[in-house]
């Protein structure tokens, strides 16, 4: 096929492809959306005008003749977390295996753009989203009756009977962190969070307490609790330089591991080595853990599996099958030690 020169005067149109095929628009229209109704042989001609063209489909025209839009939206908490890149990669692999792509959002961690972005998602009718929820509360009733009745599927987040939902044990994984340092016999313990309205930190703090309580200790002798606003290196410097104002623990168990990197710059500005004077523990075990200065002992979240779950969930959710039932995915995290915490282990990846 040639060229046609319809295609030099502006977008290629529609009925500019079933000309060059010589077809109805209706049958372009259906090889583009509803490709079982046509057939083979008449299927091939179109797409090599389409081919042959460089056509593109109106997406939003697609989804109003009853086609499954090929967009799912992503918000996340915030865009500079490398935990959440992460995260999204892992989701755009996942998807892209059915022909889907990923649009990014930021919510910020603000509730009014959260909602201004579900809203504008409906209004793009993207086949369904993946949401990192703001809010601080333990139930998910404000994700009910969302605009246009748009799926979605709840990230790193319970969301009980009504939602599909993919969530890491929050708590395992704060229990873990403490259980390690205690077994080094480290009891004077410092846990530095992020905001208390993450529901993340909340659970990572509990799951700290729980296991010096199940140890014996009472978590308001061993355990120096510190938040702030933030999630990244500055907020976590902040955070250790506050600790460090009320006396030196044995070692600090920080919310994420940006945070953790922070308190590492805090202590060796305040003189202090790391494992030797202090230890460290991540959560997250974000790409750069191994390779920080001292690599960082943390807490692995899986987050290969969290994509393939959550993507899952939302491409089953979006189908529109009277049949779907939600479900909740509980994902173990696990302990990955490394030099920050005790200096008799080898660099490790």
């Amino acid at each position: 096929m040639s060229r046609s020169p319809a295609h030099e005067r502006g977008p290629v149109r529609l009925r500019d492809v079933a000309e060059l095929a010589g077809v109805a628009t209706g049958t372009v229209s259906n090889t583009i959306n509803h490709p079982e109704r046509v057939h083979p042989r008449t299927r091939v001609v179109v797409e090599d005008a389409i081919r042959t063209l460089g056509f593109v489909p109106n997406q939003q025209a697609r989804v109003l003749t009853g086609a499954a839009s090929s967009v799912i939206g992503l918000v996340v908490l915030d865009v500079e977390s490398p935990f959440y890149m992460e995260t999204a990669h892992a989701l755009e692999r996942a998807v892209r295996e059915s022909g889907n792509v990923v649009m990014l959002c930021n919510s910020e961690g603000d509730l009014e753009r959260e909602e201004a972005l579900l809203t504008m998602l409906a209004a793009q009718r993207v086949r369904g989203a993946l949401l990192a929820p703001a809010t601080p509360d333990a139930h998910a009733d404000r994700y009910l009756n969302l605009p246009g009745n748009l799926p979605i599927v709840l990230l790193d987040f319970d969301g009980g009977d009504e939602h599909c939902s993919v969530t890491v044990d929050n708590v395992s994984g704060g229990a873990l962190a403490i259980n390690h340092l205690l077994g080094l016999g480290h009891t004077r313990i410092a846990f530095l969070g992020g905001s208390p309205n993450l529901r993340q930190f909340r659970q990572r703090a509990k799951g700290a307490r729980g296991a010096l309580q199940a140890a014996g200790l009472d978590p308001r002798e061993h355990l120096t609790e510190v938040s702030v606003s933030g999630i990244g290196i500055r907020d976590g410097q902040q955070a250790a330089e506050l600790l460090l104002e009320s006396g030196v623990p044995d070692a600090i168990f920080c919310g994420n591991d940006m945070l953790a990197f922070g308190a590492y710059r805090a202590l060796t500005s305040a003189g202090l080595s790391v494992p030797d004077d202090v230890a460290i523990v991540g959560y997250d075990d974000i790409e750069f853990a191994k390779d920080w200065v001292v690599p960082l002992t943390s807490i692995r979240q899986p987050i290969a599996s969290l994509g393939q779950h959550a993507a899952q969930l939302l491409l089953e959710h979006s189908a529109g099958d009277d049949a779907h039932e939600h479900r909740h995915v509980v994902l173990e995290p696990e302990l990955i030690v490394r030099s920050s915490s005790d200096r008799r282990r080898a660099t490790t990846a």
